[in-house]
């Protein structure tokens, strides 16, 4: 019965995507790749995963997991302090990340930031005053803010919106809101990454969301090991499986799966300041 299971999931290599896809958030870094990471790294570029941004939750992890891709440069990085690590928050730790997007080329946004009032794992106060600290770090920068929101709408808007950030450069991450979210933030001039739960079948709302996002707008994200998309789902996420999103993507704005995967990754690659993969649209 397992070995049933176990094949019946098509792997990510036999979608047939060209070298085109921008996985734009994902943990590399954790240690549930200590094990594997190169494997899955190589297992991504036959996947079609040109470039992925791996995200360092906070200065520590990025002193000290960044030479796990000293000799991928296929891999940029992004920085931030977590809402659920707000506690690690001092001027010290923002002066530090200043420091390090200072020197180092491979830093191309600020993130995840935000509010997470689903864990609330610290004080409301607390997680504002570190995200309200890295928004203002991330205009000083000249950079994009990558915002992690989880059932903190309202506020999250209204932090931003008193930071000045309508109409500049932002990245929604891990988009699971309905169309009404999605239009404010498109409103504002904001873009989208979508993971792997746009596959489920039960959201249906975040389904009549992604079919109206503008795919101008929209990016694709693992936000792996977490929430690998369908048939993967509940597995150990991992870039090669961002296809799977893409599929999705496609089926909900009937598109082709290709066309979706190259402009998804043309977005990405406009939005980080990355050089353009080459990759028509219609490829």
């Amino acid at each position: 019965m397992s070995n049933k299971s176990k094949t019946a999931r098509p792997e990510p290599e036999t979608l047939g995507l060209p070298l085109c896809g921008v996985d734009s958030h994902a943990h590399l870094d954790m240690d549930e790749f200590d094990a594997d990471r190169e494997e899955l790294l190589n297992r991504a570029q036959s996947s079609g995963v040109a470039r992925i941004g791996n995200v360092f939750l906070g200065p520590e992890a990025y002193e000290q997991n960044r030479h796990l891709f000293a000799l991928r440069p296929e891999v940029f990085f992004l920085l931030g302090i977590h809402p659920g690590n707000a506690d690690q928050y001092s001027d010290k730790a923002v002066a530090a990340m200043g420091r390090a997007f200072g020197t180092d080329p491979r830093l191309r946004a600020v993130g995840e930031i935000g509010l997470d009032f689903y864990w609330d794992r610290h004080p409301r106060d607390m997680q504002e005053r570190a995200f309200r600290a890295q928004l203002g770090l991330a205009l000083d920068l000249g950079l994009a803010p990558v915002i992690h929101c989880r059932d903190a709408f309202p506020d999250t808007l209204r932090v931003l919106l008193g930071e000045g950030y309508s109409g500049k450069k932002l990245l929604w991450h891990c988009f699971g809101g309905d169309e009404g979210q999605a239009e404010t933030i498109l409103g504002h001039g904001w873009h989208v990454s979508i993971p792997g739960p746009v596959s489920y079948a039960r959201n249906e709302a975040l389904h009549r969301a992604v079919a109206a996002i503008p795919l101008s707008r929209l990016l694709l994200e693992t936000d792996c090991p977490y929430l690998s998309a369908e048939p993967w789902r509940g597995k150990r996420n991992h870039p090669a499986l961002l296809g799977f999103t893409a599929q999705a993507v496609a089926r909900l704005k009937n598109l082709p799966v290709a066309e979706v995967w190259s402009a998804t990754g043309q977005n990405a690659c406009a939005f980080f300041g990355l050089p353009a993969l080459g990759c028509p649209v219609d490829a």
